[in-house]
């Protein structure tokens, strides 16, 4: 038997894991995308969506940092709001124009 076992994280762990998926995979800071498009074509709005995404985020960072510890449901929670705001942001259309932008970043960055 292997004494390396595969540990699961804490609860305050995976809560961090997540926000950093959601910080590389979300347009949270990218002005290009965080903002209301021109021809109010929008079915929910991305900018309220993304303003949302980054009070829970910006809340449960200082939470975790001031010793709270999540619960299960509350990191589940957290999760599927998340999970519902990229659905958003796919039917408008704003992770694909994130996504070009990110590739045309590391695109410059390469050469």
């Amino acid at each position: 038997m292997s004494n390396l076992v595969s540990k699961k994280p804490d609860r305050a762990t995976a809560m961090l894991q997540i926000i950093e998926q959601v910080k590389q995979e979300l347009p949270l800071y990218e002005s290009e995308t965080f903002a209301c498009g021109p021809d109010g074509s929008c079915i929910g709005c991305p900018k309220k969506l993304l303003e949302l995404v980054d009070g829970e985020l910006s809340y449960w960072e200082s939470a975790i940092a001031n010793g709270r510890t999540p619960q299960f449901d509350e990191i589940r929670q957290f999760g599927k709001l998340c999970t519902n705001v990229k659905r958003g942001l796919v039917r408008n259309g704003v992770l694909e124009k994130f996504q070009q932008l990110k590739a045309q970043t590391l695109a410059v960055e390469v050469v």
